[in-house]
């Protein structure tokens, strides 16, 4: 029960991680600071853990990462839709 609760704490503090630069990014209407390299490679590692977790049936793993996936997937949105806006 105790590695499962921190385990589901672990998936929540990630879940949400990107939540923070997400509402900076629409409220400035600015990725300047944002790293489509990072990104990119943290979406490869999520999708990976997704991979992981569907192998071992956990999920905890699953969820938290799908999660996290759609978060960094609306990131990489507004990345693209900002970061032309820049260039203009």
């Amino acid at each position: 029960m105790f590695w499962r609760v921190i385990g589901a704490t672990a998936a929540i503090l990630t879940m949400f991680s990107f939540v923070p630069q997400i509402a900076r990014s629409l409220r400035t209407r600015s990725v300047k600071d944002v790293s489509p390299v990072t990104l990119f490679q943290l979406s490869t590692g999520v999708f990976l853990w997704i991979i992981y977790g569907i192998y071992l049936k956990d999920p905890i793993i699953i969820t938290a990462n799908l999660v996290t996936l759609a978060s960094l997937a609306v990131l990489l949105f507004l990345y693209f839709k900002y970061g032309r806006q820049a260039c203009r």
